[in-house]
């Protein structure tokens, strides 16, 4: 994640500063020149905008006035509390910000030797899995002589000011900032995985047990340095509608801690050890708070003895930030943008987790066994798509997947903005599969993400061992676009993208031949397998062998009835060769051998499911053995019907 920094539009830091030191001058940049078009594109702001360098505004300007924290800013003029409530989650987390504001004591206006001030600031920015480096000057949009969008309390600090304009400069003006999801803003901050929940939807509030494992997972989040920021849903016409509990519907919230809080007082509180979950959340207005249970001068606060309130930092004050139960925040909030940093490390006591980043495109093509934008499962050319292949290899494991667009943002101003609706589909296929999937039959979907026209989707899912494919989409066919996904896994998952429609024909081809049929095979089950321990039951497997070459399952502890969900496809040289499907029990000493199948492979198979008795093998393959199996098989001589 913190890899190489670009510099974005080829601005240096470094040699701009040094210029302008050499020339003694202050910076202007030409990229984000102060004028108009830097700061709206349609809705111009109310009044004259005259852009006014700090030292113009203050007398004694610093980039930090003790220190870094959430009140730090305040919403201006421009409706991006999204960005101002990512950005006061982001003054909570050192390791972030000092990131995001790199060289942060260099950059510091330096009283004692003002000659080495030059008007010129750099943040960084997670931008599509690229750290990049954005310059601006120290020019800032006021209207009569007060500064019109994101400023601090201290009126003489000026980094959120200053992070805003790169932010702003970075997609395109101000009014570029209009409205969006925090999640976005904190995934340009640090590159985390940014989980949207429905708290709603969720029905946190109606479940205990739901409830409790949303706050231990959102504890781990906070305390293992990820952000979190909540919302309420609203129609059009309530956006910013102040309700009577004093929280605001439409608007984001950042979150400043998540905590079990003692309760009573002096040692029968520490012997007792009773405990509230609770969480704090900040207003990006730096006023206006919730006055129910919890508030800031609630008669709960009595509950909580003088050590543990000194400890939380309680302040009775209109400051934006206030404490509500956990159990209050489920019912009153609809939505949660839940950021996790995942730790990649190899050397961590905690979780670690195995990343794989592809960057990809939709693109249209003419044949369709090149076209990238097949749309998603509802048309007939879903599988035109790009694919991403990679194997689960423990018996069950949890995998994170996130896909997203590329940020739209900067084209508002010609009136392309809109995000595409993008989602993915996670389908297991054949456990040798190679080559690109071109027609659907036995592969099952085991997830899918919603299509949604927000920058990134994400889902999180718990899949059994075997081989998948990820199908990134547009929702309809034809959109055009480029997207990052990213891929978590708790071992290496070896994923790829499909890029090949069938083998390739080699220079050795005329000597070894090339395939003929493709051949596709599903073992569903099998039932009524013979005994093959004490204890009348069984630990069978499945082999599907094809000239040479063979999938095996896993394998089924005590059934004589295994559900197999066992798949496999081959490319055949000599179609004329049958397929024999096996079933073996697993044994310390000596697996055994439990019947058969053969299989023509014909593309006159009818690729409906067939029960077909098992039978012994070699000379005596036409005897019978007991049980049968349940299968189905496909095939086709071009090579790219399945």
């Amino acid at each position: 994640m913190f890899s190489s920094v670009e510099a974005f539009k080829n601005q240096h830091y470094a040699d701009l500063k040094r210029d302008c030191l050499q020339n003694k001058k202050l910076f202007e940049d030409p990229e984000f020149p102060a004028n108009n078009s830097s700061v709206f594109y349609r809705e111009p702001p109310p009044g004259t905008v005259q852009w006014k360098r700090p030292g113009e505004i203050s007398s004694d300007p610093h980039l930090f006035v003790e220190g870094i924290n959430s009140h730090d800013l305040n919403q201006g003029n421009v409706g991006n509390c999204w960005f101002v409530a990512a950005s006061s989650c982001l003054a909570l987390k050192p390791h972030l910000w000092k990131k995001v504001i790199p060289d942060w004591q260099e950059q510091e206006w330096d009283p004692k030797h003002p000659e080495n001030y030059a008007g010129i600031f750099h943040f960084q920015f997670w931008v599509f899995g690229q750290w990049t480096d954005v310059v601006v000057d120290d020019r800032l949009p006021t209207i009569n002589g007060e500064l019109i969008y994101c400023q601090s309390n201290s009126k003489n600090e000026f980094w959120s000011a200053l992070l805003e304009k790169a932010y702003a400069k970075l997609y395109g003006c101000y009014e570029s900032l209009k409205g969006g999801n925090t999640g976005d803003a904190v995934v340009d901050f640090s590159g985390a995985v940014y989980e949207p929940i429905n708290l709603q939807e969720g029905a946190f509030y109606k479940d205990p047990e739901k409830q409790n494992t949303l706050f231990e997972n959102l504890l781990k989040v906070y305390e293992r340095g990820g952000i979190i920021s909540c919302s309420i849903k609203a129609e059009p016409h309530e956006l910013e509608f102040k309700m009577a509990n004093g929280l605001v519907k439409g608007h984001a919230y950042s979150v400043t801690a998540v905590k079990r809080i003692r309760l009573g007082h002096g040692l029968v509180a520490y012997f007792k050890n009773e405990t509230i979950p609770m969480i704090r959340m900040r207003n990006p207005w730096g006023r206006m708070e919730w006055n129910g249970s919890w508030s800031d001068s609630s008669e709960e606060w009595s509950k909580i003895g003088d050590t543990e309130r000194h400890n939380l930092g309680l302040t009775v004050e209109d400051d934006g930030e206030f404490w509500m139960s956990f159990e209050d925040w489920c019912k009153k909030f609809t939505d949660a943008d839940v950021c996790s940093i995942i730790n990649t490390s190899l050397v961590s006591i905690h979780k670690t987790w195995s990343e794989v980043l592809h960057f990809g495109s939709w693109t249209k093509h003419g044949d369709p066994l090149l076209n990238r934008c097949g749309g998603c499962g509802n048309n007939n050319t879903f599988l035109q798509n790009p694919q991403y292949m990679f194997d689960v290899t423990k018996e069950i494991e949890e995998v994170l997947i996130t896909l997203q667009q590329k940020d739209r943002r900067t084209f508002k101003k010609t009136g392309q903005g809109e995000n595409l609706s993008i989602g993915f589909s996670v389908l297991k296929v054949e456990l040798n599969r190679k080559y690109r999937i071109h027609r659907l039959l036995s592969q099952k979907s085991m997830e899918s993400s919603v299509f949604i026209n927000a920058r990134s989707v994400f889902v999180r899912c718990i899949l059994p061992q075997g081989r998948y494919i990820i199908i990134p989409s547009t929702f309809q066919a034809g959109e055009l676009g480029e997207f990052m996904l990213r891929i978590f896994t708790d071992v290496d998952s070896g994923c790829r993208e499909l890029t090949e429609d069938k083998p390739k024909v080699k220079c050795w081809t005329p000597l070894f031949g090339y395939p003929q049929a493709v051949t596709h095979v599903f073992v569903e089950k099998a039932e009524r397998l013979e005994n093959q321990d004490r204890t009348a039951g069984a630990d069978p497997y499945v082999i599907i062998s094809c000239e040479g070459k063979s999938v095996k399952s896993i394998v089924h502890k005590d059934t004589l009835n295994p559900q197999f969900d066992t798949s496999a496809v081959f490319y055949r040289k000599k179609p004329s060769k049958p397929i024999t499907v096996e079933v073996w029990n697993s044994n310390a000493v000596a697996d055994e051998f439990m019947g058969q199948v053969v299989l023509p492979g014909s593309p006159k198979d009818s690729q409906q499911k067939l029960k077909l008795q098992l039978r012994k093998r070699g000379s005596n393959m036409a005897d019978e053995m007991p049980g049968s199996i349940i299968l189905c098989i496909a095939t086709d001589t071009e090579l790219t019907a399945i």
